[in-house]
């Protein structure tokens, strides 16, 4: 089973917004949609446009060498044909290392490497590096006029190479810069049929499938069938950008021997993440009895995942309600604290 474009449903798509119909039409969106030439007007982009080298001078340029910090780096070797993963049947490594370099000696390997049979060259990325830190002169030289929320933007660079099928728990505007990108994307609730690697030992963060989306194996991962059948593909060339919502899961594969994403995630908050709540319940829910599990997801039901959750608590004077109140710093904190003291932290 080979996947293609041609195989895969399109996603939605459509032409830049301004700020307000990004808000009112895109922001609420539950499904991916791309917005064609959204960053079109960056100057990376037209510097980009103009050939590798000129992105590379471009970005050195605006880069203030006395303050940016380092990226880190993956690193794979050529035989394992960009794809960064897992290392052996037992998954007892990864088939990449990690080390840190300066943009500018990053860019020039990126360049020299472009000269080299692809059977010869190393596979490098630089991921989710934020912009303040490592490209201080990105923000400025090129801004969203778009309400994120206060997001950072995040620079992703390197040659030809594929990430793995994961998710995101925060809502994602995913710019392309330089050279194409091919997102595969799947509903939150085809994670049953994608065939998760290890939960806590994963590849960049959050876990992935197992499966290569380029080249299933269905004899191994028969379900990922029924995953393909629910698909959507996002096609995206410099300056376009596309909307992924929260827990959609998304296949990225990169093209070009110099190609760079920028990228925003709202309301990213890794210390309150659903994921690790979900994670725990493993530990204290998973393997109770049936009769128990049935009724934990009640308790579930009535105050996380039911329409009447937000309201479970309005039977009790305002000031009593503690940590059933709405949303806010304060009743986070109050959480925290609540279950630092009953898992017995110091």
């Amino acid at each position: 089973m080979t996947v293609s474009p041609s195989s895969i449903r399109p996603a939605d798509e459509r032409s830049a917004v301004d700020a307000s119909a990004f808000a009112a039409e895109v922001a609420p969106r539950a499904h991916p949609i791309v917005l064609r030439g959204q960053v079109a007007h960056w100057p990376a982009v037209t510097a980009a446009k103009q050939g590798p080298e000129a992105l590379a001078a471009y970005l050195g340029e605006i880069e203030d060498g006395g303050s940016a910090r380092p990226l880190e780096v993956l690193v794979s070797p050529p035989e394992f044909g960009g794809r960064f993963f897992y290392l052996g049947d037992r998954l007892e490594g990864f088939n990449f290392r990690r080390e840190r370099a300066p943009l500018k000696l990053l860019l020039s390997e990126l360049l020299r490497l472009a000269t080299l049979p692809s059977d010869q060259a190393h596979s490098l990325y630089a991921n989710a590096a934020t912009a303040p830190e490592h490209l201080p002169g990105w923000g400025v030289d090129n801004p969203l006029d778009l309400d994120m929320g206060g997001a950072v933007p995040r620079l992703w660079i390197g040659n030809a190479s594929q990430t793995a099928t994961h998710y995101d728990g925060s809502t994602n505007l995913a710019c392309v810069v330089s050279g194409r990108r091919r997102f595969i994307l799947f509903p939150p609730e085809q994670v049953g049929n994608l065939y998760l690697g290890p939960l806590d030992r994963t590849l960049a963060g959050p876990p992935s499938s197992m499966v290569d989306p380029l080249n299933p194996d269905l004899d191994r991962y028969p379900r990922y069938a029924e995953a393909v059948k629910h698909a959507v593909v996002a096609d995206l060339a410099p300056g376009d950008a596309v909307f992924v919502p929260a827990t959609w899961w998304h296949h990225v594969q990169s093209f070009g021997p110099l190609n760079m994403l920028c990228n925003y995630w709202w309301d990213y908050d890794p210390t309150n993440s659903a994921f690790h709540a979900m994670v725990h319940a493993l530990m204290a829910v998973r393997d109770r009895p049936d009769f128990e599990k049935e009724g934990w997801r009640a308790w579930f039901d009535h105050y996380v995942f039911g329409p009447g959750a937000h309201s479970a608590g309005d039977h009790l004077p305002a000031e009593a309600r503690g940590v059933l109140g709405p949303a806010s710093p304060d009743r986070t904190e109050r959480i925290r604290r609540y279950l630092l003291t009953a898992l017995g932290a110091r």
